[in-house]
């Protein structure tokens, strides 16, 4: 199957989802820069995977697949921390842990095929 768009990149969408989930339950955290960090790495993993599909080259795709799977981790981190600090609850982490995980399976699964 030939895609011809990054948003039918299905690791693109679950992106979108996990961001705007980390948008809604981090909008009234008051320690700002946890906020703003995990924020940014949410939205670093879609706009990577979008950049890096409209540079039209395989090689420039893996590598911004691979900086998106980075972000992704980063995410997954800031979970653990954001559930000992009580920022979020235990149902929230889990859900954000198995979006990342399953949207890092996706990234892992695009790679292989490049």
């Amino acid at each position: 199957m030939k895609i011809n768009s990054f948003e039918e990149i299905i690791s693109w969408q679950k992106s979108q989802e996990l961001t705007v989930l980390i948008y809604k339950l981090f909008r009234a955290s008051k320690d700002y820069s946890f906020r703003d960090q995990i924020q940014r790495a949410t939205v670093s993993i879609g706009n990577n995977i979008a950049e890096g599909f409209e540079r039209r080259s395989n090689n420039e795709f893996r590598h911004f697949l691979f900086i998106a799977k980075g972000s992704c981790g980063e995410v997954r981190s800031m979970a653990y921390l954001a559930v000992k600090l009580t920022y979020i609850n235990d149902k929230d982490f889990e859900t954000i842990k198995m979006l990342c995980s399953e949207i890092s399976k996706l990234i892992s699964g695009l790679i292989k095929t490049l």
